[in-house]
């Protein structure tokens, strides 16, 4: 959905500013943009001052991400030449229990007082499973589709790889030059979905065979950390203090919610309110299972190359199997959002033999909140499995003695679960 405010200057005359929830993706998404003609770049890292910088802007009440992100705005406003009739904002928003849904309408009304109100902003939602970019290019939802898959394949690889290196550094490396090596193949401009598929499967392969040639120290035997939680929190570095190398340090490993699985929720909800609304045999149904098979291909021709890799850290079929698993604790048809997801995949983790799980949020948050309330009866009818919430604010603050009493519980479990994990 384009904001309708702003209307004097098309996309394709501006430069789109992307919200860093997870480098990688948002790399990504940018060159699926460029692969349409739209200009675009991913909003710079928040600073300390350009955090205090929106605090002057917000009231306290707001949630991290949202502080983090108007950071990261505030950031390109201020520089130099900055012209907010050539600037489009990547916002997307959502229906449902969370104030994820009002940040759009929050960033205009702070756009308008700063004599920014030529700043488009692009708000897909929830409703329409995120269609609606405002580009007239239909293969641009397939590029980006393909962009989110990879990202989410490539930190995958990353994680399961780094706790073992033998070599600092040299994980993250790879892990850099395989995004700007798709990178590369995503913003080419007049490729057919075939040929793009094509480069983008021997790119992957190539990267595949990288990682697989870097010497790592007995591969898969630290304790498995599942990670679970608010999507922006738990995949901006910056926005977590690094949480995931703190455990890393620590001698854990994690596994870590991409974003496919949101896109895949959002789906999910699509369907849901088609029906609702008595539209379960309309053209609009069957248009939308068919971008939705389509997906699925294209994710399965993605994954296919790193079948063996990922062994022992199969994802769910399809977001029905978290649902299932959350009935007894959150039903999807009574609740809605995050707190739906993570209670159904922390069941999902414990029975593919993880050692932990953490729930990686911001401070206040709602679906934290009420998952918080619920973990501990999870944990008591699944072998007492540890899980620990941990909260963000934008402080700085010392994590190593919660990570630390967190990898002992996890050490003990390890030790006395009753459901061992083979090794991947």
């Amino acid at each position: 959905m384009i904001d309708l405010s702003v209307t004097a200057r098309p996309l394709e005359e501006r430069v789109v500013y992307i919200p860093r929830m997870n480098y990688g993706s948002a790399l990504l998404m940018a060159a699926a943009f460029r692969s349409v003609g739209v200009k675009a770049e991913v909003l710079p890292e928040s600073a300390p001052d350009s955090l205090r910088l929106a605090g002057a802007h917000t009231s306290g009440d707001e949630c991290l991400p949202q502080r983090v992100t108007l950071a990261g705005i505030l950031q390109v406003i201020n520089q130099p030449g900055f012209d907010p009739a050539r600037a489009a904002f990547l916002m997307a928003t959502a229906h449902g229990p969370c104030r994820f849904g009002q940040y759009s309408t929050f960033f205009r009304k702070i756009f308008n007082n700063l004599n920014c109100s030529e700043m488009m902003i692009v708000s897909p939602t929830t409703r329409d499973g995120y269609s609606g970019f405002g580009i007239n290019d239909k293969g641009f939802i397939r590029t980006a589709w393909r962009a989110l898959v990879i990202a989410d394949i490539l930190l995958r690889m990353l994680l399961k790889t780094r706790p073992y290196e033998q070599i600092a550094g040299q994980t993250d490396r790879l892990y850099e030059d395989a995004l700007q090596r798709v990178n590369g193949v995503l913003a080419v401009r007049g490729c057919s979905h075939s040929h793009r598929m094509s480069r983008l499967v021997d790119a992957l392969t190539e990267i595949r065979d990288s990682f697989r040639r870097l010497p790592l120290k007995a591969p898969g035997s630290k304790p498995l950390i599942g990670a679970v939680g608010e999507i922006y929190c738990r995949l901006d570095e910056g926005s977590n203090d690094e949480i995931i190398r703190h455990i890393e340090e620590y001698g854990g490993e994690v596994w870590l919610s991409g974003i496919v699985e949101w896109v895949e929720y959002t789906n999910e909800e699509v369907v849901l309110n088609l029906r609702a609304s008595g539209r379960s045999l309309s053209l609009a149904r069957g248009a939308f299972e068919l971008r939705r098979l389509i997906q699925r291909k294209d994710e399965h021709a993605l994954m296919e190359q790193f079948r063996e890799d990922f062994r022992g850290y199969e994802e769910p079929a399809n977001i029905n199997e978290i649902f299932r698993r959350s009935l007894h604790y959150l039903p999807s048809y009574a609740t809605l959002g995050e707190m739906v997801i993570n209670t159904g995949r922390a069941v999902y983790l414990h029975e593919k033999g993880v050692d932990g799980i953490i729930d990686i949020s911001p401070f206040t948050c709602m679906n934290a909140i009420v998952s918080e309330a619920i973990y501990s009866k999870i944990s008591r009818d699944h072998d007492k499995i540890p899980i620990k919430v941990l909260y963000f604010d934008g402080k700085a603050r010392d994590w190593n003695q919660d990570v630390e009493m967190f990898m002992e519980l996890v050490r003990d479990y390890r030790a006395r679960k009753r459901q061992r994990r083979g090794s991947p």
